[in-house]
């Protein structure tokens, strides 16, 4: 899909976000738009037609835009969500990607952040200039007599939608953000307090809810309905610390709303089109590739650099790698729970690569969401044959683990085959925000209320999907997965029980906290449903931001404890980047408003966009 990307904040109108119209489609309900290369003429925008074009191009800017090199702009929020968490490190190599480092020592002021941090902003508000330019067309159109009023209010609502999802975004990082609506004219727009902007969040998606249908309008799924926008609502409850309204906001898409978890972990993040927009999807970026775009852009763009480097079939480029804490958090004691609970002091003890080579290592029981996410030695990688040292970039500086969720499968068929480095493109769609994500947030708001058996048992429904299936051989004739396991020989199942008697690279064990009445208190459970987030939602771009909104104390414990010492390991002493680490404070509970967007905001030789505290 072709786009207008502005590298200034603010100069999106209607004929701006409709010149960014698909020429070609992006998936799903987005390939219906596609139309011949071109450009819209005034008659096609005063359509239907050109309203929906112009939806399309507000969708279209969820991910990247085909910006070479920003990585900032990506979907997954990788680099502000993973990188600055405990969860992953910038990954490649030292000096590769400067920005990412900057993120991830927390070095934000620096040019190299605030370029990243200037990508998203941009992104983010070109995004919110799309939907409005919709809402403004949609209302001309209808005024001519163009478009029915039905259809326009349907149109409007996802276009609401939308752009509450920006600036819940902008807000998420940045706190005290401007609001944009549709009737805005004056663009250099003063910050909003980070209450009000939650104010006017609510009322779009109360709005949405409203405007939209419960099911995808014309059958398309990946289009907003009302049960997204609720869900997305109480999201945002949760965000802000709303409990009472939270929980009865997620009660309500629990047992009323379509959803449901995926039978198998593995049908979660995948490239195969039957499992794409299941019952667990909430909001996804729609990627497509070999759609006829010739550079893969409508992609996984803004994820392209995270899959395994050069000797791996990927060819490119090691970024994004799990940390050496994530893959010891997945450790469990003698119940299948996990032992970071259990083992507070000696969790995180170990700094030896966890190959499947090493026998103490095969016998040590873990979690088998961990060879769901993390990429390791020995062990069978999707359908792409075994994970070894050689698809690692530089260890010393990454580490020895590879990224998995975003990785494609073989047989999937979702591989592009245009752009640079094809392989690593693909059209895994990218969850925003799907229901294991929403079930553990209820959680949360059941234990604020103090209903810790209703947050169990939404917990152990989690953990018993997650005890379901594990990595199996993922055999092809071509990928030598029986060298190292003979008993893989012709076994090209990826996915297989957890006690299958193929696996024999790892033992797994996943308990029930409601088998072992641990939950007496609400600091117990909620730490519980903290841990289980941490392990459900993985290298998602989920964990940084989870943090912050535990509160500063508990970031500030949790990131200066994963330098320094926590559970019996330090990441300062693994990794040599980390001696340079800024520590986690105060200040880091936002990131700093890009200074390019502040320069942007002057008005009589004041700036009204002002700098969140600290920067």
């Amino acid at each position: 899909m072709k786009t207008v990307f502005r590298t200034r904040l603010l100069t999106g109108t209607a004929m701006a976000a409709v010149a960014a119209l698909v020429v070609y489609g992006c998936s799903d309900f987005l390939n219906k738009a596609a139309t011949p290369e071109g450009t819209l003429d005034q008659g096609t925008l005063s359509t239907e037609f050109g309203v929906e074009g112009s939806l399309i191009a507000a969708y279209r800017q969820l991910d990247c835009t085909g910006i070479s090199g920003a990585w900032g702009c990506a979907v997954s929020n990788w680099a502000f969500g993973s990188v600055p968490s405990d969860d992953a490190y910038e990954g490649s190599e030292a000096n590769d990607q400067p920005p990412v480092e900057a993120l991830e020592l927390y070095h934000w002021a620096t040019p190299d952040a605030q370029s990243y941090l200037n990508d998203k902003w941009t992104s983010l508000y070109e995004g919110i200039s799309r939907a409005n330019a919709t809402l403004r067309l949609a209302k001309t159109v209808q005024a001519n007599g163009g478009i029915s009023a039905a259809k326009a209010r349907q149109i409007m609502g996802e276009a609401i939608f939308l752009r509450a999802h920006y600036h819940f975004e902008a807000w998420r990082f940045w706190g005290n953000v401007p609001y944009y609506r549709e009737d805005d004219t004056d663009f250099r727009k003063a910050n909003e307090p980070s209450a009000q902007v939650v104010t006017d969040l609510l009322k779009d998606l109360d709005s949405a809810i409203a405007m939209l249908p419960a099911t995808p309008r014309n059958g398309d799924k990946g289009r907003a309905t009302s049960w997204t926008a609720k869900a997305y609502k109480g999201r945002v409850q949760v965000y802000a610390s709303q409990w009472p309204a939270a929980l009865a906001t997620l009660q309500d898409v629990h047992k009323n709303g379509p959803y449901k978890l995926e039978t198998s972990f593995d049908h979660v993040w995948t490239g195969f089109a039957q499992w794409e927009n299941g019952p667990e999807t909430i909001f996804a970026y729609q990627a497509s590739a070999n759609d006829g775009e010739p550079n893969g852009q409508n992609s996984n763009f803004g994820d392209r650099l995270n899959f395994p480097h050069s000797g791996s079939p990927f060819g490119c480029c090691g970024f994004h790698q799990p940390s050496q804490n994530l893959v010891n958090y997945y450790q469990v004691d003698a119940n299948g729970l996990p032992l970071a609970l259990s083992a507070p002091n000696t969790w995180n003890v170990d700094d030896e690569n966890y190959s499947a080579a090493n026998p103490t290592i095969r016998a040590r029981a873990m979690d088998p969401r961990l060879d769901w996410t993390v990429g390791r030695d020995s062990v069978p990688f999707k359908d792409w044959g075994i994970h070894t040292k050689e698809w690692i970039r530089q260890a010393s500086h990454g580490g020895p683990y590879s990224p998995k969720k975003n990785v494609h499968e073989q047989a999937s068929g979702a591989q592009s085959n245009v752009g640079w480095t094809n392989a690593q493109t693909n059209s895994d769609n990218v969850h925003i925000f799907r229901y294991a994500d929403l079930m553990l947030m209820l959680a949360e708001a059941e234990v604020e209320a103090g209903s810790l058996d209703a947050a169990q048992a939404l917990v152990d429904t989690v953990r018993m999907r997650a005890g379901k299936t594990a990595q199996g051989c993922g055999w092809t004739s071509s990928n030598g997965v029986e060298t190292i396991w003979p008993q893989c020989d012709g076994d090209a199942r990826i996915a297989v029980p957890i006690n299958d008697p193929s696996i024999t690279w790892a033992t797994y064990n996943v308990g029930l906290y409601s088998a072992q009445g641990l939950w007496t208190s609400k600091a117990v459970a909620r730490e519980a449903v903290r841990a289980e987030r941490r392990l459900e939602l993985a290298m998602e771009g989920q964990r940084f931001f989870d943090l912050r909104r535990y509160g500063n104390t508990y970031a500030a414990a949790t990131l200066n404890g994963y330098f320094n010492g926590v559970g019996g390991g330090k990441e300062i002493t693994r990794r040599p980047q980390f001696t340079a680490v800024e520590p986690f404070t105060a200040r880091h509970q936002l990131y700093p408003i890009p200074t390019q967007q502040i320069n942007l905001s002057i008005v009589g030789g004041a700036s009204r966009l002002k700098q969140n505290d600290g920067w």
